[in-house]
């Protein structure tokens, strides 16, 4: 099932503003867990977590900064 414009746009705000801090935590707590690594693997740990967490959303984030595909267009 295809979600909407609208409703994409209801999760992706929702995953911005809940969800990526929950990641944001969740990713330090992992990083304080390893001890102190070398700065080079604390980096390249940092920004894989960075990319990873949104792969699964990427469908949702697809489009929604562009105007609403299925609103009505105003003949000019």
């Amino acid at each position: 099932m295809a979600l909407t414009y609208k409703s994409r746009r209801r999760w992706a705000l929702l995953l911005l503003l809940i969800g990526l801090p929950l990641y944001i935590v969740a990713s330090v707590t992992i990083m304080n867990w390893l001890g102190r690594p070398p700065i080079w693997v604390e980096f390249a740990v940092y920004v894989a977590l960075g990319i990873l967490w949104a792969l699964p959303f990427k469908a949702i984030f697809k489009g929604v900064g562009q105007a609403d595909p299925d609103a009505p267009q105003d003949p000019q």
